[in-house]
Formats: C-alpha cells, structure tokens, sequence
C-alpha cells in the first residue's frame, strides 16, 4: 500500500500487517499523548483508543500538538479523533471523554495490546500500571520536566513506577515545577511510540531500565531500575 511505502525496508509487510490488527491504549492526550497518537495512526496502528476528560486551554498551545486556538474549549479526546481521521482514516479511533480512575482503568485496557502512559499525574499513573499488571499488559511510560524526557517500558508485575515515584505525598510529577517544552514533549513522545512499536512487534526494546535525555546538555542515558 502507497501510504506505508515509506515504512519498507524498516518494518516488513508481516510486521504492518501485525500492526493493522494491534490495539492501544492512550491515556492522555496532551503534549505527550498528541504525539504518541500521531506517531501511531501514520505507521498503521490499526486500532487506537484515546482517553483524557480536559478540553484544550491557552496554556496547551506552547507544546500540545492536537491544540490549536480553533480548538480551545473543545475536548482533546475529539480533537484526537478528528486529526487520525484526518492523517489515515484506515485507523480506528475509540475516544474517551474521561478521566482514568481506578474503577474504570481495566475496562479501558479491555482488548489492548499495549497501553501508554502520558499523564501529568501521579496517582493516576500508579492506577494504570496496577490495572496494566492485572490485565497483563506492557504499559510505556513517558514524562517531562522542561527540557529532561524520561522512557520506560513497564512489564505486567515490574511495578517500575513504585521505584520512579516512591512514596513522597506528591500528587503532580516534576513538569509541575520545571515547565514543558514543545521539543521535549515531542521527542519523549517519539521515543513512547517507538517502544510501544517494538512491542507490538516482539522487538527489543527498554527493559527495566529508564532512558533520560537532556536536550539542555545533548546528552542521553539509560538506567537499570532493578
């Protein structure tokens, strides 16, 4: 097919065809959940469900690519669906108009291969990854704190977030604090849907290790967690 021309030679006509019939999960869909999703609908992802409950405000518009002054005040779960209709209508987009809780986490993981974490908070990201653990689902998680991303792929049962955020009282993570940058949001997010790729096609990728780039400094490292 024309429109995956370009992904020849990188990933092989078994491999798209794996992804066409691949579905993930997208929790948040803001500076880092926009690219994510982005990212995923034009390699072929076939099936993609987005989840956020915010509409797009004026502080969205520095780094959230799904914003846009036409879209202020308008949820960012529409706009999501909207742009992958617009990008390649051969994906199929189930948009959530809500908040992740403990209650709903595992219905939202229902039928979903691989699960991406783009919160801006903790709790919330702690929920997922128990409700990944209990439906035995890879969850990628990303986060920013001005011109710092951080990667890493959580395996059902690794509970690698526990040792990320360990018990601090904190709800809000460090972007709080540091800002968000367009570049940083952008790059953390490639880095997201890449791994959530080699997931869906049994390669390798992070494991149990976190990789840090500062785009300040240039420089990128990984980590072992455990």
């Amino acid at each position: 097919m024309e429109r995956y021309l370009r992904n020849q030679d990188a990933i092989d006509e078994a491999e798209q065809a794996t992804l066409a019939i691949n579905r993930v999960l997208v929790v948040g869909c803001g500076g880092l959940g926009g690219m994510v999703i982005e990212c995923l609908a034009r390699i072929g992802v076939g099936h993609l469900r987005v989840v956020d409950g915010d509409l797009f405000e004026a502080s969205n518009l520095n780094r959230q690519l799904l914003s846009s002054t036409m879209n202020l005040g308008r949820p960012k779960t529409l706009a999501a669906k909207q742009r992958v209709m617009a990008v390649n209508p051969l994906v199929e987009v189930d948009a959530v108009q809500a908040n992740l809780t403990a209650e709903n986490a595992l219905e939202l993981l229902a039928d979903c291969d691989v699960a991406v974490d783009c919160l801006d908070n903790i709790p919330t990201r702690l929920f997922l990854q128990q409700a990944a653990k209990t439906a035995g689902v890879p969850l990628v998680h990303g986060a920013v704190a001005g011109w710092v991303g951080r990667v890493c792929v959580i395996q059902p049962g690794e509970d690698l977030l526990n040792l990320l955020y360990p018990e601090s009282g904190e709800s809000q993570g460090e972007e709080q604090q540091m800002g968000t940058l367009s570049f940083t949001a952008a790059l953390t997010a490639s880095w997201q849907a890449a791994e959530a790729v080699k997931l869906l096609l049994g390669k390798s990728g992070l494991q149990a290790e976190i990789l840090e780039v500062d785009l300040l400094s240039g420089s990128a490292n990984r980590f072992r967690l455990v």
